[in-house]
């Protein structure tokens, strides 16, 4: 559009949460955005990276008719692109290979299909399993100035990737990135110095659509950018949230492209540029946007809102409506019945407190108190009775023996098996509340307090799930965490004065070697010349080692750090290596 001699183009990012496999679903959200995108009177409406699938769709892409589904039902969103040009990810097959692709779609035609062309292969990212890198980089140019590179993630983040060609080359002056992106803490930051310095480097505008929602370990966590050839955020969308994000980019204060080289920008050869030139945008009579840059989440508000929405979707998203967990009056058990409720909605979740001879009258009276602040449903099954049948049960072959953990774990086991009936019984989806502390060290019993369909604070260690206590606790201006919760010393209560201490390192020292030896993979050795006594940190790296056998059993969670237990580290269960 020309208005007051300025070249305005007019961008939507259209951050939408779809749902793995569901194709048809996923269309029809997409159609709806699109609509919503031409209701504002865009001339761009941009989707995230394989969001007609759903991200990521794995080995469903082996899956022939799948693929073909995906194609077909494309064809079916195309129509709906009378007057704007959309782009939407989608996988795609051609001559025998599979492609991470962009379709390019624009006056109810698909004209061409952008393939991505860095496959990374590191921690979530399987993607050298399923598909072939592209190599052509696509510029859609509409009339005579209009310029338009289109990439997807990965490409982005390098520095010498298609944008290069895309804006040096070919002159493109907005170049459009759709992504799934996902979360981890403080990445939002990473990615918008990223961007920034592209913008800079290739003097253009950048929009950047990033997926939202939960897809079983991971969340997505939207924030779409747009940014100008200075670097600066124009417009940034909702964290966690769907959002359809709207800038107006005005093309005339770009200059001219600082080369015409027929060099190779990122080991591809000048040729593998490709240049679709399309009919003029139509004009649209159209009010100024008033871009909008929606604020950014501080860092505790941005790890509980993942927490929200990675329970909030894998429960929805696999059918379920109520979900159980054990209350138990610990800080671990409040908190996850706090993120359920904040998620669900308090007539969806139901606690179960389960007190044996070793709960203490303050952890059973806290339980009482966290369902009464949340207002759910607590049903209260004493165990001391089952536990006496168990015993009775083995006494012939343990006789003589003294009791130790074996008695203890039998009743974090009776736990989980009463959680899992009441599941079985009325449908409700077991909530496990073991955090990563735990579940590094296995200080935690299997088939028993990690039992469970979805494991909200899997990646969390405990000095985080104190500091989300209280964050919560300040945002409701009420304790519903109550503070003798929160001081209370950590204990199992599987025996007689029990406490975590006595068993683990203090939680302060043990989660930064379990920072440092899981998500930074330094050896002892290298831990120690941090501070920590060698015997306190072999002694953790032994727990870490020798329990992955139990982290193969747990259920999913989310991943919040840079290096979360399940897709991102994949150790062998049977390994002599340690250190």
């Amino acid at each position: 559009m020309v208005k007051n001699n300025k070249k305005i183009l007019r961008v939507c990012l259209a951050q939408i949460n779809p749902k793995v496999g569901d194709i048809e679903g996923n269309a029809e959200k997409i159609i709806a955005f699109l609509e919503k995108a031409r209701g504002l009177k865009a001339d761009v409406a941009a989707f995230p990276e394989l969001c007609l699938s759903g991200y990521p769709p794995e080995d469903l892409l082996f899956k022939a008719h799948f693929i073909k589904e995906n194609l077909k039902t494309l064809y079916k969103i195309a129509s709906f692109s009378k007057g704007i040009f959309a782009i939407i990810g989608f996988p795609y097959a051609e001559k025998g290979r599979l492609y991470n692709a962009a379709a390019l779609v624009y006056n109810g035609k698909l004209f061409d299909v952008y393939k991505k062309i860095f496959l990374p292969n590191y921690g979530v990212f399987d993607e050298r399993r399923y598909f072939a890198p592209g190599s052509t980089c696509n510029v859609v140019t509409f009339g005579k100035d209009i310029k338009i590179g289109v990439n997807i993630c990965e490409d982005i983040w390098h520095a010498h990737g298609p944008q290069r060609t895309q804006a040096l080359l070919a002159g493109a002056g907005v170049i459009i990135n759709i992504s799934a992106s996902p979360y981890q803490a403080h990445r939002l930051e990473e990615r918008q110095q990223m961007l920034s310095a592209r913008a800079k480097e290739n003097n253009a505008y950048v929009a950047y659509c990033n997926l939202v929602g939960g897809q079983d370990e991971l969340v997505f966590d939207g924030a779409s950018l747009v940014l100008d050839n200075n670097g600066k955020i124009l417009a940034r969308g909702r964290q966690f949230e769907e959002d359809l994000v709207t800038a107006d980019l005005d093309l005339s204060v770009l200059k001219k492209p600082g080369t015409k080289s027929k060099k190779t920008f990122f080991g591809l050869p000048a040729a593998s540029l490709k240049t679709n030139i399309l009919p003029g945008l139509e004009s649209k009579k159209q009010a100024a946007c008033a871009n909008k840059v929606e604020k950014a989440l501080d860092p505790l508000e941005e790890i509980y809102a993942a927490l929200a929405l990675g329970l909030r979707d894998y429960v929805l998203k696999n059918n379920f409506k109520k979900v159980v967990l054990g209350l138990s009056g610990g800080v671990d058990s409040a908190l996850v019945a706090v993120l359920a409720v904040d998620a669900l909605g308090r007539d969806n979740v139901i606690a179960l407190t389960m007190p044996s001879m070793y709960s203490s009258a303050a952890t059973k009276l806290d339980a009482k108190k966290i369902a009464a602040n949340l207002k759910i449903r607590l049903i209260n099954v004493p165990i001391r009775a089952i536990y006496s049948v168990y015993l009775s049960a083995m006494r012939g072959y343990v006789s003589g023996r003294t009791p130790g953990i074996a008695e203890q774990n039998i009743q974090a086991r009776i736990r989980g098996n009463l959680l899992m009936a009441f599941s079985n019984k009325f449908g409700w989806l077991v909530i496990n509340t073991g955090n990563k502390s735990e579940v590094s060290t296995g200080y935690c019993t299997l088939y028993g307090d990690m039992a469970g369909g979805f494991s909200v604070l899997k990646d969390v260690p405990k000095g985080l799930v104190y500091k989300l206590a209280a964050h919560r606790n300040s945002c409701a201006g009420a304790g519903i965490i109550p503070a003798s919760v929160i001081r209370r010393a950590p204990t199992a209560e599987l025996k007689k004065n029990q406490k975590d201490q006595d068993t683990l390192p203090p939680y302060p020292a043990l989660d930064r070697i379990i920072d440092l030896y899981v998500e930074k993979n330094l050896s002892l050795e290298k831990i120690v010349k941090r501070g920590f006594s060698r015997g306190v940190a072999a002694w953790t790296i032994s727990m870490i080692d020798k329990n992955e056998y139990k982290r193969r059993q747990a259920p999913p969670g989310i991943k919040i750090t840079p290096r979360a237990f399940g897709k991102d580290r994949r150790m062998p269960i049977t390994n002599a290596f340690s250190g």
